[in-house]
């Protein structure tokens, strides 16, 4: 079951090693609960790194077919052999969401987020959001790229919203945005300093605990991001 070195890139090596991961559970007659080889071991046993390994962890993780626990590995999840293999058969014929189907699915969630920041939000929360609030602000005062401020801003408002699957939504899909948001120009630098007073209007809101508030504030905030999903 030795893999040769791979040359294909990143995400097909990815697949690979998802559709290996499903031969060795069904080799090794792996039941729920089972424990999966560690990440340097299956690294060694597919030839890949372990990055690789990880990532591929990682997705089959997030759709529910491993489960991670720390200090103590990867685990099978509590499915059967059947639906898992029809599970994973479906992850692998999926495409790459494009970047615009991201943007959209950003707003669309943080509509969501924002409004349960401001219902659930604990003082340590709105410490965390003002903190990345005047991260930002510098950066964007100083002319710099404040993307990843910017992100990191929304990624506070995720956490303060307690809703779990909305807050590593959200962290799965922020690295593609960053790496992303240069490449296809989607927002002038000369809009982070304006979005200093949209992202104050916003962390407000959520400190006044308004809902409707600071859901209105995340959508005039996102208006430029509408334009780009929604131009023809």
């Amino acid at each position: 079951m030795k893999l040769e070195a791979l040359t294909v890139n990143n995400q097909d090596t990815k697949s690979v090693i998802i559709d290996k991961i499903r031969e060795l559970i069904n080799y090794k007659n792996l039941e729920p609960g089972d424990k999966l080889p560690s990440e340097r071991m299956l690294s060694d046993k597919f030839d890949v790194s372990r990055s690789v390994v990880r990532e591929a962890i990682q997705k089959l993780e997030f759709y529910g077919i491993l489960k991670s626990i720390p200090q103590s590995g990867t685990f099978v999840a509590n499915i059967g052999v059947v639906a898992m293999n029809g599970m994973i058969d479906d992850i692998l014929s999926l495409e790459e969401p494009d970047f615009k189907s991201l943007v959209e699915t950003r707003i669309l969630f943080e509509l969501k987020t924002v409004r349960l920041a401001a219902l659930r939000r604990s003082e340590e929360d709105l410490k965390n959001i003002k903190h990345a609030l005047d991260a930002y602000k510098e950066k964007a005062l100083s002319g710099e790229d404040a993307v990843q401020e910017d992100l990191l801003f929304h990624l506070a408002i995720a956490k303060a919203s307690k809703n779990s699957t909305m807050n590593t939504f959200m962290l799965t899909i922020t690295p593609e945005i960053i790496m992303n948001f240069e490449k296809y120009h989607v927002c002038d630098k000369r809009l982070s300093v304006l979005g200093i007073n949209e992202h104050t209007e916003i962390y407000e809101a959520i400190k006044k605990q308004d809902p409707i508030l600071a859901k209105q504030k995340m959508k005039d905030h996102f208006s430029v991001l509408y334009q780009y999903c929604y131009s023809k």
